[in-house]
C-alpha cells in the first residue's frame, strides 16, 4: 500500500497500525473488566459494597434478626386474634382442643381490649375488640422492629 499523507502529517499505514493498537487495549480491557475498572457503589441500601469492622456487620446480623423475631411474634399474635375472631363470629364449637387453646391465647393477648366496646351483640364485640387489639399488636410490632434495626 503506498504512504499518503493524510491532514494531520500520519500515513495511512500509520493511521491503520494505531487503530490495530486501539483495538488491542480494548480487547484486553474487556478480557479484564475488574482489574481495569473501579469497584462500584450501588445506590440502594441494599446495593452498597460492605465495608467496616466486623463488629459492625455482627451488630448489623444481630439487629436485623431481632427486628424480624419481633415483627414474627407480633403476626402471630395477630393470627391468633383473627381465628378467635373467626371462632366465635362463625360459632365455633367450645368443647373443640384447638378452639379452647386459641380462645384462651387471644384472651390474655387481648387482655385490656376484651371490654374496650361493650355492644349488644357478642359478636360485634369480639370482632371490634380483639380486631382493635390485633391492629395495635401489628403497628406496635412494625414500630418495635423498626427501631430495633435502625440500632447499627
Amino acid at each position: 500500500m503506498a504512504k499518503l499523507p493524510e491532514e494531520s502529517g500520519k500515513t495511512i499505514k500509520d493511521a491503520e497500525r494505531d487503530s490495530d493498537h486501539a483495538t488491542d487495549q480494548e480487547a484486553t480491557a474487556k478480557a479484564a473488566p475488574e482489574a481495569t475498572a473501579p469497584a462500584r457503589r450501588g445506590s440502594g441500601r441494599r446495593g452498597r459494597i460492605r465495608e467496616g469492622n466486623g463488629l459492625r456487620t455482627g451488630v448489623r446480623r444481630v439487629s436485623d434478626t431481632a427486628a424480624g423475631i419481633v415483627r414474627v411474634i407480633a403476626m402471630i399474635i395477630c393470627v391468633l386474634l383473627a381465628l378467635h375472631i373467626a371462632f366465635v363470629v362463625f360459632s365455633a364449637n367450645h368443647d373443640n382442643a384447638i378452639v379452647r387453646t386459641v380462645n384462651t391465647w387471644a384472651d390474655w393477648f387481648a387482655w385490656r381490649f376484651r371490654d374496650m366496646f361493650v355492644p349488644k351483640d357478642e359478636r360485634v364485640g369480639v370482632l371490634v375488640n380483639y380486631g382493635i387489639a390485633a391492629v395495635v399488636y401489628l403497628v406496635v410490632g412494625r414500630v418495635v422492629a423498626g427501631l430495633i434495626r435502625r440500632v447499627r
